[in-house]
């Protein structure tokens, strides 16, 4: 495995003097590793997420949180009740999943879905007909579109707001009402990586007694703690980080109020949307090497980042963490690091879609967190629901590309790029490679 050494060293072999120095200048004071959370914990997350939250000790000794493939559990008799009776309504692998994941988060509830849209539609369903959701102008495209339609239909009208930057409360105050039940933003945002104050904006809903729903699946529950930061609800797509593996769908809702567990629960347990036990067994296999894959991943976005960032064929990157982000401190104020997606534009869609085809160790696909690096042109794939005179209102750039950065040795990714790079407007001519000037 490449140290962030060896990384330079490469960097600076290729040439590429100014993204050397930019790694080691990212890597020379490096931040917190983990966001905290108030607990009386005394071992580190890293050793909870491996030892495991079994509700009760195996009655054979099994190492891992057995699966209970069940739909129903007996009783012991017709007035005596065990903690399970049927897996829609609640499953002991569930319940291991559950405790996990809430104590990374830092909370006292958790529930996990079938998907991170099951959870996100659950938050939306605590609205009634009549009621307003303001969400982030910049959000998810599944978001977009289960507010855009799905809201709508039920009733609920959706009204989108600026919220990123140190100005997001200040215009989150101009857009209340007296019908606001519930606030929804992400920070970072995906792909756009807009930074929004989660303390301001918290402020901003009490105040006016709505919730703040917060997606953090960029971050996962190690980099970002939301409702330490005030926020009332936080949402994964467990597939992403939590998983890691792209190999299971799977969402998780967090909370500390019992109560609004309670309404949220009823949601899931009504429209069956629970996490099924053996998707819950992925997803705490997953948990196990979370830590290490999330350190991995970050590190190597840090470098892709700094490559991208000297090329001269890149005209912007989007990074939280990067030093010319216009809130890198508003950030790092709110979390520990910036993740593993790094986001650039080159002034040209043909150039953009060009150099995603031509990776070749890059999955071109949507989502990120897993252990291999993935690729895609949002506007095409992730945001595609979203049309595109709003994302032009948006400032949503067409020649986006997302970089969804795996734990890969580095230098293998970033020289995978300067082949995509170098071979854009090459073609064959006589068995030799020709190259029009860029």
């Amino acid at each position: 495995m490449a140290g962030m050494q060896e990384v330079v060293d490469y960097l600076r072999a290729k040439g590429h003097v100014q993204a050397a120095k930019d790694v080691v200048k990212a890597f020379s004071q490096p931040p917190k590793k983990w966001a905290s959370a108030p607990s009386t914990k005394t071992l580190g997350v890293e050793t909870r997420l491996v030892q495991g939250h079994a509700p009760q000790p195996d009655p054979y000794g099994a190492a891992n949180m057995p699966v209970y493939v069940t739909a129903t559990f007996q009783q012991a008799s017709a007035t005596e009740f065990g903690d399970f009776d049927y897996t829609r309504s609640g499953n002991p692998t569930r319940t291991a999943l559950q405790s996990a994941v809430a104590d990374a988060e830092g909370c006292n509830h958790c529930l996990a879905f079938s998907t991170g849209m099951a959870a996100l539609a659950a938050v939306v369903r605590l609205c009634s007909s009549g009621d307003e959701v303001l969400l982030s102008d910049d959000s998810y495209g599944g978001t977009y579109r289960l507010l855009a339609k799905g809201a709508k239909e039920a009733g609920v009208t959706v009204k989108y707001v600026a919220m990123d930057g140190p100005d997001g409360p200040a215009r989150l105050e101009r857009a209340f009402t007296d019908r606001v039940k519930l606030v929804m933003v992400e920070s970072p945002t995906n792909p756009m990586q807009r930074v929004c104050d989660l303390r301001g904006l918290s402020a901003v809903c009490k105040k006016h007694n709505a919730l703040l729903e917060v997606d953090n699946t960029l971050m996962s529950p190690l980099l970002q703690k939301p409702l330490a930061l005030g926020a009332d609800i936080v949402v994964h797509s467990a597939t992403k980080f939590i998983c890691g593996h792209s190999d299971t769908m799977a969402g998780v809702c967090c909370v500390d109020d019992e109560a609004l567990f309670k309404r949220l629960y009823f949601v899931q347990n009504a429209e069956g949307t629970g996490l099924a036990p053996f998707d819950c067994f992925l997803a705490l296999r997953g948990l196990k090497t979370m830590a290490l894959r999330v350190d991995r991943a970050q590190q190597n976005a840090i470098a892709i980042a700094s490559y991208l960032r000297q090329h001269k064929l890149v005209t912007k990157v989007y990074y939280a963490t990067s030093d010319d982000h216009p809130d890198r401190e508003l950030h790092l104020s709110q979390a520990t690091g910036g993740g593993c997606v790094v986001c650039f534009t080159t002034g040209d869609v043909e150039l953009s879609k060009h150099v995603v085809s031509a990776t070749k160790l890059f999955s071109i696909t949507v989502s990120f967190g897993s252990v291999h690096s993935l690729i895609s042109c949002p506007c095409d794939m992730s945001h595609a629901s979203i049309p595109a005179e709003v994302r032009a209102s948006r400032d949503f750039p067409e020649d986006i590309v997302r970089v969804c950065v795996g734990v890969e040795d580095p230098r293998d990714l970033v020289a995978d790029f300067e082949q995509a790079f170098a071979s854009y407007r090459s073609f064959s001519l006589g068995g030799m490679t020709i190259t029009s000037p860029i």
